[in-house]
């Protein structure tokens, strides 16, 4: 569990044998910058509140939403450049039929229990 402030990281971790529990150790935490934004007062509320229901400030609250929001769009977005040859063969196996196997044999035979 981290918490951060402008100036020091403090991490918890567990050490069980040393301390037989949790022990704080500061690191100096990484410069921020400054990122203005401009919102609705019922859209800060919101936000505010959940913020809130999380124990995050409202800082974290959207630093985080936004991390997870630019790296879904930046995953969402790869693109695979490959040959025509390696196109053709990987759409050839998406297209093939799975080579019969034992497990797929009962799982194909298997009594389904809402039947």
């Amino acid at each position: 569990m981290s918490r951060i402030s402008n100036d020091v990281c403090v991490t918890l971790r567990y050490d069980a044998q040393k301390l037989g529990g949790f022990m704080a150790t500061t690191t100096p935490a990484a410069k921020r910058e400054t990122l203005n934004l401009r919102v609705r007062p019922q859209d800060r509320s919101l936000i505010d509140r959940a913020a809130q229901l999380l124990g995050k400030s409202r800082t974290d609250f959207l630093l985080d939403a936004a991390r997870r929001a630019a790296q879904d769009a930046l995953l969402d977005q790869t693109l695979f450049r490959v040959s025509p040859k390696a196109y053709a063969q990987f759409v050839a196996r998406l297209d093939a039929p799975p080579a019969p196997n034992e497990k797929l044999r009962k799982t194909m035979t298997t009594v389904v229990p809402w039947e």
